[in-house]
């Protein structure tokens, strides 16, 4: 299969990414794995100011996959500007890195973009606006409020000429509305979706994370990410980011047939820290067995008697 495909107006070498916060800003991986050897990359979330995290125990595992809280830890603007950037620069040649951008007000997002864009060592922006675990804001996240999506996508628009993705939520009741008003607000494209909110309690009544719920991903979350995709390509044929317990070539070509050009990998790397270059060999060999020659030709396709 010839991986190589074209998305947000940029070339990836293949159609593998890392999904935020499961791979730092690269540099904490590069020792174990070739980031050079992945379609790309996005960043831990970058905040205003710079978080040490929620509390310890932040990784809980369960017989579907993860929950975690770790709670958008992270150097801040001013740090991500003068130690993590320039490593991606002089370090990040052929992979796509995308910087994960996370405000806790819609003027937040606007501050990141305004001080993130001069920088080089990315291509653009994801703009994380469904943080399930973020403890310094209150109540629902921004993905679940029309409005919220529609001012923040479009002030990031405004502020910046690259490449924008707004990361939506999978406990979305109307995706497909939420990612035709992220679009027309002036996003390129979307990731779909982030983890699930959800709880895990012991056998003493504690809850087994230290902040309490936090984001449950892996393979317990992927007929559910699934959805989302193909829920979202019905409002908009604008390009998406899969992403959700990719685990295997047959998820990652089951998100390509829902209409994800692009495919995110998070829970597999901890169980698997050189997960994502075995799925970019992978993928090539099951298009060999399959006989299907390009990436592209996946992309929103449905099998012959299958609806």
């Amino acid at each position: 299969m010839k991986l190589e495909t074209q998305l947000l107006g940029l070339d990836f070498q293949n159609p593998v990414l890392l999904a935020a916060g499961t791979c730092g800003f690269g540099m904490e991986l590069e020792e174990v794995l070739d980031l050079e050897s992945l379609g790309g990359f996005v960043t831990k979330s970058i905040t205003m100011e710079p978080r040490a995290g929620n509390p310890a125990p932040r990784v809980t595992e369960f017989d579907g996959g993860m929950l975690n809280s770790v709670g958008l830890a992270n150097p801040g603007l001013v740090g991500a500007r003068k130690d993590k950037l320039p490593w991606l620069e002089a370090n990040v040649r052929r992979a796509r890195v995308f910087v994960s951008v996370a405000g806790h007000t819609v003027d937040e997002f606007f501050q990141l973009i305004e001080g993130l864009d001069g920088s080089v060592g990315f291509v653009g922006f994801e703009v994380n606006l469904s943080c399930p675990n973020d403890a310094n804001r209150g109540g629902p996240p921004f993905a679940l409020d029309p409005e919220s999506v529609s001012e923040i996508m479009a002030g990031c628009r405004a502020r910046t000429d690259r490449p924008l993705l707004a990361k939506l939520a999978p406990n979305d009741p109307d995706i497909g509305a939420t990612a035709r008003r992220a679009i027309d607000a002036g996003a390129d494209g979307l990731t779909v979706s982030n983890t699930m909110p959800g709880l895990l309690m012991g056998d003493d009544g504690r809850t087994r994370l230290g902040a309490g719920a936090g984001g449950m991903s892996g393979p317990a979350v992927r007929p559910a990410a699934l959805k989302a995709v193909r829920e979202a390509r019905s409002g908009t044929d604008a390009p998406i980011v899969g992403v959700g317990g990719v685990f295997a070539p047959e998820d990652a070509v089951a998100f390509a047939r829902a209409g994800a050009g692009l495919v995110q990998m998070g829970t597999a790397t901890f169980a698997l820290p050189t997960a994502a270059p075995k799925l970019v060999r992978g993928l090539a060999a099951w298009g060999r067995r399959n006989g299907v020659s390009r990436w592209d030709d996946l992309v929103g396709s449905v099998p012959a008697g299958v609806r």
